[in-house]
């Protein structure tokens, strides 16, 4: 084969790997339990072969599939994304990061051995994993440790004695990506890798410097600077025929005519970054003198035009939940909230758009997921619906930032040192090696090994 082979595992909708694939690797294995996500990554990795199926009883066949396509030769890069629903603060009753029983009844948690042993199969020059944060520091039970450890802590003690481990925790909005996206990644080099000599003799690690840090001169890119980039037509969530752009099905919202969800929503002034929680407007008297613990107008006694839900008894009540971010319209003036798998619900994070009536549509998500234009949907829309497609784009590594790394990592193994990478004393590197293992030296990561 010409170029880098790549594996990828927990694939999903392919976008994440689009950007290594960009950089110059040749993905030629995705894997995904979920068809619909496997059918997309497909389209998107047209020469890869397909494993459908749980990587707990099908990792064999990645293994498989791979040296049929390579033989004895192992590949350049293995990808992997494991699920973060178990790690991720927005899940309610996960328990505290120390509780390792709760971290083991989520069994997702458990899913990095799965990574372990298609790495000791294959031996890829690299391997690269993305989490959420907590992944450096969320405890759980492992069958044969001796104590609980954190997912990404048993990966690097797994696979300590072939790889050197670089941890590395960063906001995605320094790398160009217009939102707020908090991530960890591990990038794992082979031992015998000529590259680690001069990354060690650089005192560098395998990740790009930030292209749009806060203290930059452009700084990050805010939503509103996205938004008029990406210059897609106004949407209002009051009729089907507003609600939609019959050029762009991927440019469509939720409709909520004018049921309680669009008067609240109406209610919160447009490019004001305001609460739901804040407005003080009754639907029949008008604004009204309240105070912010109200549910009812304190004139006719109905329901304000906030998060409010009737109890069994006919009283009402303001909805329990995060006060500082649900019902909320988005800032237009900083990079937009974190793009989720609930992009679609108004009492999630901040997920209203900052001056129309009505959340994002799955194309706007995408474009703060930074899909490229030539992303391949084929009929997902069409046959699985808007839900599974906006979770398909929450859960994608933004393929901006894959890109970049991958260039790194192109560098690195083929010996061209194409551009500059970060330092072993960045914080976004020794902040991730204190939370992985509360110290820097310790033989098992950068810059000691």
């Amino acid at each position: 084969m010409n170029g880098l082979s790549a594996v990828s595992l927990f694939s999903n909708c392919g976008a994440g790997d689009l950007g290594y694939a960009r950089a110059g690797f040749e993905f030629i294995v995705v894997s995904e339990i979920d068809e619909r996500r496997l059918h997309v990554a497909s389209l998107n990795h047209g020469n890869a072969t397909p494993v459908l199926g749980d990587l707990r009883q099908t990792w064999p066949e990645v293994v498989a599939a791979s040296r049929e396509r390579l033989g004895d030769s192992a590949p350049a890069l293995l990808a992997a994304c494991p699920p973060c629903q178990g790690m991720s603060s927005a899940r309610g009753g996960r328990g505290s990061e120390d509780d390792a029983e709760a971290g083991s009844r989520d069994r997702r948690n458990l899913l990095v051995e799965v990574i372990a042993d298609v790495a000791e199969a294959l031996m890829p020059r690299m391997i690269v994993v993305e989490n959420v944060r907590a992944f450096l520091t969320r405890l759980v039970n492992y069958s044969g440790s001796a104590e609980p450890l954190s997912a990404a802590r048993l990966l690097a003690q797994r696979l300590v004695r072939e790889y050197r481990v670089f941890p590395f925790l960063t906001d995605l909005a320094d790398y160009g990506v217009p939102q707020t996206r908090i991530r960890s990644f591990l990038t794992f080099v082979r031992r015998t890798e000529p590259g680690l000599r001069v990354l060690d003799r650089d005192l560098q690690v395998p990740y790009p410097l930030p292209t749009t840090p806060p203290d930059s001169e452009t700084g990050h890119i805010s939503l509103r600077q996205a938004l008029a980039t990406l210059a897609a037509n106004p949407l209002d969530a009051c009729s089907p025929d507003r609600a939609q752009d019959d050029n762009d099905p991927m440019h469509m919202v939720p409709v909520w005519g004018h049921d309680r969800r669009y008067k609240m929503v109406s209610a919160m002034p447009s490019g004001s970054g305001a609460r739901a929680w804040e407005n003080s407007e009754c639907s029949r008297c008008g604004p009204v003198d309240v105070s912010p613990d109200c549910a009812v107008c304190n004139r006719c006694n109905q329901p304000l035009n906030r998060p409010v839900v009737q109890d069994a008894d006919g009283s009402y009540r303001l909805v329990r939940g995060f006060r500082t971010s649900s019902y909320s319209r988005m800032r237009a003036d900083v990079p937009a909230a974190t793009v989720t798998t609930a992009s679609g619900h108004i009492g999630s994070d901040r997920t209203i758009h900052p001056f129309e009536n009505r959340v994002l549509s799955p194309r706007e998500c995408a474009y703060l997921q930074t899909f490229p234009e030539e992303f391949e949907w084929g009929d997902a829309l069409k046959r699985w619906g808007v839900t599974n497609v906006r979770a398909m784009i929450g859960e994608a590594v933004p393929p901006r930032f894959t890109e970049l790394h991958g260039h790194a990592l192109y560098g690195i193994l083929s010996g061209t040192g194409t551009m500059d990478l970060s330092a072993v004393d960045n914080p976004r590197v020794e902040k991730a090696s204190r939370q992985l293992f509360k110290s820097i030296n310790n033989g098992l990561c950068s810059p000691t090994g």
